[in-house]
């Protein structure tokens, strides 16, 4: 049993210990994500009594607050004031104020109040926990770094759908989860503060001014045309985590008296796609290391392709569409393993170090505006007609080849920066 533990952290990469505790404590907090993510549309379309259009548009709202959350986050993070450790801790109390105003949503002016907060938290957020992963290793750590951390909030969520599932089936209690969303982020909140120090040497290194900075990053042609293709993905992730639940309950042959999977079903099939990637995640970051940052994207931008594809035959076969949906979000769990790790570590190997949290920043308004896209597209694909909400998928598909020309260039700027 010792030679296996040996084994075990042997195999595991060498890295801080912060970065560790950094990825416990997202694994907690993404257990309270699990909780409300994938159950949060159905909630509110088929028992608050919202249309699918308006969930659509108050949980894409999140984007709106959230583009302020990043750009704030950004500033904050590379500024001496606020750095790293402030910010993620600004970031978890005004998401547990959000999910207190979530827990109380009867109508579409709250559900998009308490979007705005929580879409202003995790802007917050993202800026400041990926600049402190960069902070904390080496360029030849950061894919493995990265790919921990997106472990850890995999982890966090495939078990947070499934005690969200539990609960549901067991107290038909949706609000329940938002109550346990907002403790998740107090007790991130705490390991934040006990255990987490800054992680950026202010004082040791060159730092520009904040509005410089921000000229220096979008004056960046290759962070530009990246930025292209990240809102592709960033919308692909979106369907997946809003519209997909939804059309799985209401569009797929499962059974129900609304003709689709049950919310036990569709626990199950989310914890299976969260659980598969989080057992590829670190085999795949270091997998990838082989190849450029480009090439690796575009591998994920060529499963997403298949992925939906595959949601397309679940929707429109009657033959087995659960086997249908098993292998597709299973296809869709190694694109994103494929393309979470690899998107990160490419904007920070660009960005100065000085200069970290504002190109981070900028990579995490793709997940702003991908965030706005996907909800507010699937859900007015949802209210229209069954073909119209089948043909979602192939349309998404579609779309792969634009960004793989995108990526294409992208790989080609690249070899001639680096000659």
């Amino acid at each position: 049993m010792k030679s296996l533990l040996t084994k075990l952290f042997s195999w595991l990469p060498q890295l801080s210990y912060q970065v560790w505790i950094l990825a416990g404590g997202r694994l907690l907090s993404q257990v309270g994500n699990g909780f409300t993510l994938f159950y949060a549309p159905i909630f509110f379309v088929n028992q608050v009594g919202l249309s699918a259009t308006a969930v659509g548009i108050g949980l894409g709202s999140g984007s709106v607050s959230g583009v302020v959350g990043r750009f704030l986050g950004g500033s904050f993070t590379d500024s001496k004031f606020w750095g790293r450790r402030r910010t993620l801790l600004l970031s978890a109390a005004v998401s547990a104020v959000a999910d207190v105003v979530l827990a109380q949503t009867y109508n579409l002016p709250t559900l998009i109040v308490g979007n705005l907060l929580m879409g202003l938290g995790i802007g917050l957020y993202w800026p400041a926990t990926e600049a402190a992963v960069a902070d904390l290793t080496t360029i030849e750590q950061r894919n493995e770094a990265f790919a921990i951390t997106r472990l850890a909030d995999n982890i966090g969520l495939g078990f947070g759908v499934v005690l969200g599932g539990l609960i549901v089936s067991t107290t038909g209690n949706y609000r329940l989860l938002f109550v346990i969303d907002g403790i998740s982020f107090l007790v991130f909140f705490g390991i934040i503060y006990a255990a987490i120090g800054e992680t950026y040497a202010f004082d040791q290194q060159p730092h520009k001014r904040i509005a410089r900075g921000w000229a220096v990053a979008l004056r960046d042609r290759y962070l530009m045309v990246y930025v292209l293709v990240n809102i592709l993905f960033t919308t692909y992730l979106a369907q997946v985590n809003s519209t997909m639940p939804l059309y799985f309950n209401n569009f797929v042959s499962g059974g129900t008296a609304q003709g689709g999977f049950s919310p036990r079903i569709i626990s199950g099939l989310f914890t299976w796609h969260i659980v598969f990637a989080a057992l590829l995640q670190l085999p795949i970051a270091r997998w990838l290391n082989r190849f450029s940052r480009p090439h690796a994207l575009m591998l994920s931008m060529v499963l997403w392709g298949c992925g939906f594809v595959l949601i397309w035959v679940t929707g429109v076969t009657a033959t087995n569409p659960l086997v249908w949906a098993i292998v597709a979000l299973g296809v869709l769990a190694i694109a994103t393993v494929s393309y979470t790790p690899s998107a990160s570590a490419l904007v920070v190997d660009l960005a100065p170090s000085s200069l970290r949290g504002v190109y981070l920043s900028i990579n995490s308004q793709c997940w702003a505006i991908g965030y706005f896209i996907g909800p507010t597209l699937g859900g007015w694909a949802l209210d229209q007609s069954r073909s119209i909400a089948n043909s979602l998928w192939l349309a998404l598909a579609l779309s792969v080849t634009i960004g793989l020309g995108i990526l294409q260039y992208l790989e080609r700027i690249r070899t001639k920066r680096d000659v």
